[in-house]
């Protein structure tokens, strides 16, 4: 029991970590657009890789949304192999997103393993508990 009471708080902390980051990100995504676009760009080009940039994020808050709401359920809170995924992949997210913002990376996709395996989870146990009508 000492290990999962041990992953418990870390998997809340690399979560909390990674939503700030994706939060920053929001507020300075100007210079990652800027970094997108060739030297020369019209205001449509800016204006549309903001646009992705925007639903990028808004997709990543979404994706948080679930997570959160399985870890704060109970759902997965004390699954070890979850956490171990959910630790490694937010931990990884935020030091790559640190980097994303700080040296000015020029767009990339977003990785949704830790949400998709919180879905599956979320959708196990709560289908699994329902009685047949």
């Amino acid at each position: 029991m000492g290990r999962i009471s041990g992953l418990v708080p870390s998997r809340f902390l690399t979560l909390l970590a990674h939503l700030v980051v994706v939060i920053t990100l929001f507020w300075s995504r100007d210079s990652n657009i800027l970094a997108c676009l060739p030297l020369r760009f019209t205001p449509e080009e800016y204006g549309k890789q903001d646009t992705q940039l925007v639903v990028a994020l808004s997709v990543t808050l979404g994706l948080f949304a679930v997570e959160l709401a399985g870890f704060l359920s109970g759902v997965s809170m004390f699954n070890s192999t979850q956490s171990l995924i959910s630790i490694g992949a937010h931990c990884s997210a935020s030091v790559a997103l640190s980097f994303f913002i700080f040296e000015r990376w020029e767009c990339t996709t977003y990785c949704v393993l830790p949400a998709v395996t919180e879905m599956a989870l979320f959708v196990a146990v709560f289908g699994l508990k329902k009685k047949p009508f």
